[in-house]
């Protein structure tokens, strides 16, 4: 039985005063979907990371090339070969220019430093590596150009139409993917010269596929949807349903698959230039830079390390990156 000094009765409450319209008012913050999104990306500290990494590198892209005044393809043999030196961090092995115990710099009577080293040809290899990163991320930004102008547009009107315009779309589509990438490059070559022109072509010609499929997939969603009949019940043409209210309700997807883009489209610029069918000499791009590297990787491997380190952070840090979009932009992912 209930103790008698516990028992509740109705002295027990209080009657708060308070208006019926105070009870109806929302307590809590109003958050947009746009600043919730950027809410959990900024608390993914991976993507953050990633982010942070891409910039430094888009920021070396533009002002590494110019630290020694050096072009891409000034040479000088006497200084060929030289390891990695750098003033301040001699007491690095990596960064002494010594290669096998021996002062290369003292022996070639070399009085400057060259942060990577230089290659065969005496070229200041710091200067080429910014250089061809600055073409694989040209090379990224025609793919996200290519994937946003052309892919979500064709998606777009691909689904929104429907019927045989879809049709006719999807069968061109398929026909455009049924070509390999390389037969593209093969293809082009037979009337153009290997370079970033010819890679900028195979690019526009196949980097928008899966952006479309995925466009057209949102719109077959969303244009039945009750906003869509309110647009068009007031007048909004098919362009503005579009534009304006299904591609926005889009753009989670179409940023996170333009984001999971980009590394496939470095990869591709520099598999192609690491197989002699993309850069040319005397310019250079990360995969070409690798590809000279490679040739002297058993006598001087630091020609392939700093190429290599940039290229892997690019793309694992735009893969993490697109991850966090993804789980920021959509509510069943949040953590």
């Amino acid at each position: 039985m209930a103790n008698s000094n516990t028992d509740i009765t109705k002295e027990s409450f209080a009657k708060v005063n308070l208006a019926d319209t105070e009870s109806e008012k929302i307590t809590g913050e109003s958050v947009s979907a746009w600043k919730d999104a950027l809410r959990r990306f900024v608390t993914n500290k991976g993507a953050m990371a990633s982010m942070i990494i891409i910039a430094a590198i888009v920021l070396f892209a533009i002002i590494g090339p110019h630290f020694f005044g050096y072009d891409i393809d000034d040479q000088d043999v006497s200084r060929a070969n030289l390891p990695p030196k750098i003033g301040a961090l001699t007491w690095i092995p990596a960064f002494n220019g010594y290669e096998n115990g021996v002062d290369i710099y003292k022996e070639k009577n070399v009085t400057k430093n060259y942060w990577f080293g230089t290659d065969q040809f005496g070229r200041d290899l710091w200067t080429r590596t910014w250089k061809g990163t600055q073409i694989s991320l040209i090379i990224a930004l025609i793919a996200t150009l290519a994937d946003v102008f052309i892919g979500v547009v064709y998606g777009g009107v691909s689904g929104y139409f429907g019927g045989m315009i879809d049709t006719v779309l999807q069968r061109i589509l398929e026909i455009i993917a049924g070509i390999p990438n390389l037969v593209w490059i093969i293809l082009l070559m037979l009337i153009m010269r290997p370079g970033l022109i010819t890679i900028t072509i195979a690019i526009l010609a196949t980097s928008w596929l899966s952006m479309a499929r995925i466009v057209r997939g949102e719109m077959l969603k969303l244009k039945n949807q009750e906003f869509v009949l309110a647009s068009r019940t007031l007048g909004a043409g098919d362009g503005r349903i579009i534009f304006k209210h299904l591609i926005p309700n889009s753009i989670g997807m179409i940023i996170i698959n333009t984001m999971f883009s980009v590394p496939n489209a470095i990869f591709f610029e520099a598999f192609l230039s690491f197989i002699g069918l993309g850069i040319r000499q005397p310019q250079a791009s990360l995969g070409s830079l690798i590809n000279d590297g490679y040739q002297m990787l058993q006598i001087h491997p630091y020609q392939t390390l700093y190429p290599g380190i940039i290229i892997s952070l690019l793309l694992i840090c735009f893969n993490i990156m697109g991850d966090g979009l993804r789980d920021a932009f959509d509510p069943k992912l949040r953590r």
